[in-house]
């Protein structure tokens, strides 16, 4: 018995389709998303913003605000940090100096969520100089991504600490081979300002006093 009463000689099912729309109507298009209000979904996780215990030895706080491009705080975004650690070493296989055993609770990567306000904070170590590809000698310094609600993709900068800035030899600002290549009036936007217990850094996406970004 097919559906509706009718007989079919085969006795086969018949699957039936209510047209609900008149022929050719289309869907509205949704609303164009890039990286859309949920961004920060499933990117958190406990103790994300350590990337060493807190009471390590070292450890201190690096934390600021982030803006976007009319000076007004962003609530909803996310910065990373992955760094080197306090001895220069970097513990990944691309580090050319080999494989080298982390310190103790050490991870190198840290993330924090803004909060209201916009401000982020991670608890890490200051790193050592380490050596550049080229044979020179890079400052200490973090390497930090930045993702934001309705960025295509992240945006890549570096935290330079203060005390290394007026250093001529190897570890210091004037040899860094990447700080030769920003302009010298933007290499304050990569400057941490030394507070009590650790340094501010605030990133601002655009607008005046913009934040260095590097082409990765």
């Amino acid at each position: 018995m097919a559906p509706g009463g009718t007989t079919r000689d085969d006795a086969a099912p018949v699957l039936s389709v209510t047209r609900t729309r008149a022929q050719g109507h289309r869907l509205p298009l949704t609303p164009a998303q890039t990286a859309g209000p949920y961004l920060r979904l499933g990117m958190s996780r406990p103790g994300m913003a350590e990337a060493v215990p807190p009471h390590a030895p070292g450890a201190v706080r690096i934390g600021g605000v982030l803006y976007d491009g009319v000076g007004a705080p962003i609530p909803d975004g996310v910065v990373e940090i992955w760094q080197a650690d306090a001895s220069g070493a970097f513990h990944h296989p691309d580090d050319p100096r080999g494989p080298v055993p982390a310190p103790e609770g050490f991870t190198g990567f840290a993330r924090s969520l803004t909060e209201d306000g916009g401000h982020w904070s991670v608890v890490t170590v200051k790193p050592a100089a380490l050596p550049a590809p080229d044979g020179s000698t890079e400052a200490p310094h973090l390497d930090v991504s930045v993702f934001a609600r309705g960025m295509l993709g992240r945006v890549v900068t570096r935290i330079y600490f203060p005390e290394d800035a007026g250093t001529d030899g190897p570890g210091g600002h004037r040899c860094d081979p990447v700080l030769a290549h920003v302009p010298a009036g933007r290499r304050h936007t990569l400057l941490a300002t030394a507070v009590e217990g650790g340094y501010r850094f605030d990133v601002r996406l655009q607008g005046e006093g913009e934040t260095v970004f590097f082409d990765v």
